[in-house]
């Protein structure tokens, strides 16, 4: 338990020594989880963005537990991309930020290092959180082509929940 809390500590001061200065107002708090019907608009959406540019591509939609709600792997999309597309997500929820924002911390090196410890975070961009009533409700993650294919149809799965 000691262990964790100390994990925990580091990994709060890492964020706040290396992420763009965010106030705690700007972030939506946690809420209820995503709803099944909520998941599937968003799924949709990000399926059709994927779809229509032919990009074989995995999208996992989690809630506000961190608890899969669904996960599509498209046909011809590269196996990875199921465990990279739920990293993601998981770090979007996590961290309350687009998981973009934590490949930029590493990447600046320093403090940023930090993430790499962690498990089930994917610091690499396609992840996004999921509000619904100013509350974080879920997140998607997206994976399969180059990071900003990626978070194109991230995008388009989160702007679904609007």
């Amino acid at each position: 338990m000691t262990m964790l809390r100390t994990l925990a500590g580091a990994c709060v001061f890492a964020l706040l020594a290396v992420l763009p200065a965010q106030s705690q107002n700007t972030q939506p708090p946690y809420g209820p989880p995503i709803t099944l019907e909520a998941a599937k608009k968003a799924m949709a959406a990000a399926e059709a963005e994927a779809a229509k540019n032919n990009w074989p591509m995995a999208i996992a939609i989690i809630d506000s537990g961190g608890h899969l709600v669904m996960l599509h792997r498209m046909d011809n999309t590269q196996l990875s991309s199921v465990e990279l597309s739920t990293g993601k997500a998981r770090s979007a929820l996590y961290f309350k930020i687009p998981s973009k924002l934590l490949d930029e911390a590493i990447s600046g090196g320093g403090a940023g290092l930090r993430f790499l410890a962690l498990r089930d975070i994917v610091p690499l961009d396609g992840g996004l959180p999921l509000v619904a009533d100013g509350k974080i409700v879920g997140a998607i993650g997206v994976s399969g082509m180059r990071s900003s294919n990626n978070a194109q149809v991230a995008q388009a799965g989160a702007e679904a929940m609007k």
